[in-house]
């Protein structure tokens, strides 16, 4: 995109205003006043400065600005920020069916900054750290924070390793509470759609009593309580895996009436049917497939399933709630032309139901007349549900004993699909009588649904006061955990027989439940009874805890003058002991009975691990001349199972003239693996997508749908696990940057940025897998013939990423119509990011280009606005902006074995709009009113199923909000 097209984005309200910019709101020029009077400290050192005039690239972002915004969550707030990444970190993304490194992460919201991944952000709350997520044992769920206390966020997007050791990668987001609050605060916001739904609600309170100058002492309290409703994919338009015009079709065929499958004897018959099936072989010697099973006047196996609605004369497949015509040319399946699939998608939350309750206490003290001690207590309790697709039961003979067979019960239904069948193959009359493999859709079972509850906690003692005239000292001990657990909701069954009841394979097996009913047609009461008796609602999936405990130690003051000014340093040290646990349940004990399609974790049950880090930094400050400072900074972090690390940070500001700054930063930086990286088990699954193949059999890696072919499509088991032999990556950053502020009206920034990441520590794709085997041969394994049977999807340190940037601030301001009006822009523009899996491997561009997972790399973000304010009012127009992107592809489209001319390659650009209204009624009330989304625009549409997991569809979560329009009411009182 051309940088000169964003003069048509200046229309829109930005978050956040830098620092260095003071004209973004009133609400940011009155903080710059104040703070520009005294030195503090910031977010990225321990030396105290003038935030308005630091070599940091530093954002602040008011609660001012929050409310003109409309944003009720630390969620809401990343999703905006256009520094922040385009990774699977919001509830939105992670609200169906998921594998590999999403697994484990429900409930659970984190910053991505400049998109080097959630484990990469520094989360902190008053300058030091809060626990990660006790399911995930690695990001931070920023839902914990307690937004009612909140003064102002800083976002540091810079390295900052030198400072605060692992994580701070990507940057560093830092919350700081109010500290001196008298009085009694109310505040609530109702944020809803224009079409009702989707709702959410906040109320939130904060009293304190005590004037620290005037009485030695504070006490504050602050508690929140915050609540969203459910928003189902049905009830969006846009959520529409059936457009084949376009290029989307879905590809599950377990549907409402179900598809049937061959499934064939085997030589040993040690199975679940061991004759076989009604479409299956006859006999073990014909076990390929059954002869002349094939479309009438074609040589085509019907081997990829078979459903009636779909046959001809058949009522087709929107007969059924949900269901659709399956596209095999599409996914390249020429065997599944008489098809039926099921949209997916439509199941899924959008927007998960959540409830959030946040609490702060705080107590300081000052004594010896400048000495302060202070006591705050956090925490949080959060439950969410997580709603997705109906389970799906699909026959085999190896593990699901579900087919559906002929007797007393079933003589009818069976005699009608059979019935129906001969009429197109009639070779399948030597099969009467054997039971019907099929893949079907419970819709009677409901939606499954996980349940989570997270509850974090966090003290803190801190002490600071001065050594002496030019020094001080700084001191504290923290204590946070986050503790997570989840449970089985709606939608899970007993698989088997439980103590005399029957499960829902066993339902099936007997013909209770009839997976082919015909339109008009429902379950017995009796079938409904048995099956509610089989639900395991309420059974533990699993749960972790993080613990985190630190100390610190830190002193900081005047050292010597230089010709600029003086010298200052900071010197500190840092204890910190990490603790990490994972439950399994008793639910999924190999003595226990079978809950059908429950995602237990067992395997990856961890008693409990630790990690002792201790820490030693320096921070020096040399005001070479009055225009121009250096900072040098460095860390030695001594890890109890890593080792020793040391990371540098240099940092410089040349000021030649008051209207123009000059900036720069170099720094190394490390990021430690998560307990679960290391320590998980092997979980074993199998893969249902259709675009792997043998690279060895089939060098252009182009699946083909021929079985005979050597380029077959292949689906082996996916093992995924942790590496004991993980070691940290490590990072080398650097930024130059221009302030240009020629006069108090307008101000424009624009910092470079590069972030070099080596022994990247990640989970492999199967796509890589396979396209690097040369490299990556040790993950591929096959048995003795040579077939592909696994692989190996193990957490390892595996190539280097690459990332470069540049990030764009505009202000302007003018006094006019009787107030005040201000325009700007925050933008971040990437110049770079690519990615090689191995030493060997080409570096892949990732620019603009889709991905089923990690962070998509959006070329263009920004947002800006344009705002009229004076003392009692305040109106402002905002523009959030997300430039396409490369969009996603199907198996059929991507081997050129078919076109559809609606296929468009790009994901069009994703631009909303927000207006807002605030109005000061007295000097104790504030009410804000808003329209998010003015024109009620949708995501655009964009190809993000996925044939393995069958989650995803037509739009991207990781970009769009799918709520469209809503209206915010915002209500601020004070006493």
């Amino acid at each position: 995109m051309k940088l000169h097209k964003l003069a048509l984005y200046l229309s829109a309200a930005s978050l956040a205003a830098p620092v260095a910019a003071q004209d973004a709101s009133i609400a940011t020029d009155t903080k710059a006043a104040e703070t520009s009077e005294q030195a503090i400290v910031v977010t990225g050192s321990r030396i105290k400065r003038d935030p308005n005039d630091s070599a940091l690239p530093l954002t602040v972002i008011s609660t001012e600005e929050l409310a003109r915004e409309g944003i009720s969550s630390p969620e809401q707030l990343i999703s905006y920020l256009s520094t922040n990444g385009s990774g699977p970190d919001n509830l939105a993304s992670n609200s169906d069916v998921v594998t590999g490194a999403q697994r484990g992460t429900n409930g659970l919201s984190a910053a991505n900054l400049r998109g080097q991944g959630s484990g990469s952000t520094l989360v902190l709350l008053n300058g030091r750290r809060v626990a990660a997520h006790g399911l995930s044992g690695a990001a931070v769920d920023v839902n914990q924070i307690p937004f009612a206390a909140i003064e102002r966020i800083e976002v540091l997007k810079d390295g900052a390793s030198a400072i605060y050791g692992t994580d701070a990668i990507g940057g560093v987001m830092n919350f700081i509470t109010k500290t001196d609050y008298q009085g009694i605060g109310l505040s609530g916001l109702v944020d809803i759609t224009s079409r009702a739904d989707s709702a959410i609600y906040r109320i939130g309170g904060i009293a304190g009593y005590g004037d620290l100058d005037n009485d030695g002492f504070n006490i504050m309290a602050a508690a929140s309580y915050r609540w969203n409703t459910g928003l189902r994919g049905a009830d969006r338009a846009f959520v529409n895996g059936q457009q084949p015009d376009r290029g989307l079709s879905i590809d599950t065929r377990g549907v409402p009436f179900a598809t049937v499958f061959p499934i064939n004897p085997t030589s040993s018959g040690a199975n679940y049917a061991p004759t076989g099936t009604l479409l299956g072989a006859t006999t073990t010697t014909n076990s390929t497939y059954l002869p002349t099973l094939v479309f009438p006047g074609t040589t085509t196996r019907a081997d990829g399933g078979v459903n009636l609605l779909d046959m001809p004369g058949g009522a087709g497949c929107e007969t059924m709630d949900g269901g659709l015509p399956y596209d095999d040319a599409l996914w390249n399946n020429t065997g599944a032309r008489w098809a039926c699939a099921w949209d997916t998608g439509r199941a899924a939350m959008l927007q998960q139901p959540i409830e959030t309750f946040t609490y702060y206490g705080r107590g300081v003290a000052r004594f010896m007349d400048d000495h302060e001690v202070s006591l705050e207590v956090t925490g949080s309790n959060a439950v969410s549900s997580k709603r997705f697709s109906n389970a799906q039961v699909s026959s085999n003979n190896t593990t699901t004993q579900a087919f559906y067979p002929l007797n007393a019960l079933t003589a009818s239904t069976y005699n009608y699909v059979y019935n129906t069948l001969l009429a197109q193959f009639p070779a399948i009359a030597a099969n009467y009588g054997k039971p019907i493999g099929f893949r079907w859709r419970c819709i009677e079972c409901g939606t499954r649904e996980y349940n989570t509850d997270s509850e974090t906690f966090r003290v803190a003692l801190g002490v600071d006061g001065p050594i002496s005239d030019t020094w001080d000292y700084r001191a504290g001990a923290s204590y946070a955990q986050s503790e997570t657990s989840s449970t089985l909701g709606t939608g899970y069954y007993f698989r088997d027989t439980v103590n005399g009841t029957p499960g829902l394979v066993t339902l099936l097996s007997t013909g209770v439940l009839n997976p082919f009913l015909r339109p008009g047609e429902s379950q017995t009461p009796a079938a409904l009874a048995a099956l509610a008796a089989a639900s395991a609602e309420g059974e533990t999936l699993y749960g972790g805890r993080y613990k985190v405990l630190q100390l610190d130690y830190s002193v900081s003051g005047s050292l010597f003058e230089l010709p600029g000014g003086t010298v200052q340093a900071a010197l500190g040290i840092d204890y910190r002991r990490e603790t990490y646990e994972f439950n399994g349940s008793a639910a999924a004990a190999a003595t226990a009975p079978v809950i059908f399609l429950a995602a237990f974790d067992n395997v990856n049950a961890l008693t409990p691990k630790h990690r002792d880090i201790k820490a030693a930094y320096a921070e020096v400050l040399f005001p070479i001349i009055e225009s121009f400072e250096v900072t040098a900074a460095v860390r030695m972090d001594d890890y109890s199972d890593f080792g020793s690390t040391v990371n540098p940070k240099v940092s410089a500001k040349f000021r030649p003239s008051d209207w123009l700054m000059f900036r720069g930063s170099y720094n190394t930086g490390f990021r430690a693996p998560a307990f679960n990286q290391i320590y998980n088990g092997a979980t074993e699954s199998t893969y249902s997508g259709s675009d792997l193949v043998d690279p060895v059999l089939c060098p252009s890696l182009t699946p083909s749908s021929t079985a005979s072919s050597p380029c077959f499509r292949i689906r082996p088991d996916i093992i995924t696990r942790g590496n004991r032999d993980l070691q940290p990556e490590t990072s080398e950053q650097m930024s130059l940057g221009v302030v240009f502020e020629p006069s108090s009206n307008f101000s424009a920034s624009v910092d470079w940025w590069s972030i070099n990441i080596d022994d990247n520590i990640q989970l492999p794709t199967l796509l890589q897998i396979i396209r690097y085997s040369t490299d990556l041969n040790h993950l591929i394994i096959r048995n003795p013939a040579g077939t592909i049977t696994d692989l190996d999807q193990v957490w390892q340190n595996m190539g280097n990423r690459r990332t470069q940037g540049l990030e764009i601030t505009l202000r302007a301001g003018a006094d006019a119509f009787g107030g005040r009006v201000s325009a700007g822009m925050d933008g971040t523009y990437l110049l770079k990011k690519k990615e090689k899996v191995t030493a060997s491997a080409p570096y892949q561009d990732q620019i603009g280009i889709f991905t089923f997972t990690g962070d998509l790399g959006i070329r263009w973000k920004h947002n800006a606005f344009l705002s009229w304010s004076n003392d009692e009012w305040n109106v402002s127009l905002s523009q959030i902006f997300r430039l396409g992107y490369k969009n996603g592809v199907l198996p059929g489209i991507a081997n050129g074995t078919v076109t559809r001319p609606g296929y468009n390659k790009r994901v069009s650009d994703y631009v909303t709009y927000n207006l807002s209204a605030g109005w000061n009624a007295t000097e104790k009330m504030r009410l804000t009113l808003g329209i998010k989304n003015i024109f009620d625009t949708d995501p655009p549409f964009a190809i993000t199923y996925d044939g393995n997991t069958g989650a995803g569809g037509s739009w991207e979560p990781r970009v769009a909000d799918p709520r469209g329009r809503s209206f915010t009411v915002a209500a601020e009182v004070n006493f």
